[in-house]
């Protein structure tokens, strides 16, 4: 059962690399922007792959019209894929939106405020001890 999972891996793994490429050079709608093949889960049976994409400096409403997008082109993509893989069963494609990346720049924000306030308690404290020196 290991080497299911590996295969499985190693089909995502090359379904990644080559869906970026066929997304940036082949998708023509202008809603499917600078886009990011983030992780792609396949299924053991090879049956279905799930793919997490997102969109860089994109609104919230703009990425999931963009993930609605690439699911209607799935077919094609996944033709696509199946002629450059040359795989015996390519997996249905079901395109993903990731929030991975909008939750770390909100943790970054959010880290940035609270080091922001305390920058402005920190002054008045270094003048206190450098007085006292």
């Amino acid at each position: 059962m290991a080497r299911d999972y590996a295969r499985s891996r190693r089909v995502g793994e090359q379904i990644q690399r080559e869906l970026a490429e066929l997304i940036r050079d082949e998708v023509r709608d202008p809603r499917v922007g600078s886009v990011t093949v983030s992780e792609v889960r396949v299924s053991r049976d090879l049956g279905y792959a799930d793919i997490m994409v997102t969109q860089l400096g994109a609104s919230a409403e703009a990425s999931l019209e963009m993930v609605d997008v690439l699911n209607h082109a799935a077919g094609f993509l996944r033709s696509q894929l199946a002629r450059r893989l040359r795989m015996k069963r390519m997996p249905a494609l079901r395109f993903h939106f990731d929030e991975t990346f909008d939750r770390g720049a909100h943790i970054s924000r959010l880290i940035e405020e609270v080091a922001a306030a305390e920058g402005h308690d920190a002054p008045d404290e270094e003048a206190d001890g450098s007085s006292s020196e």
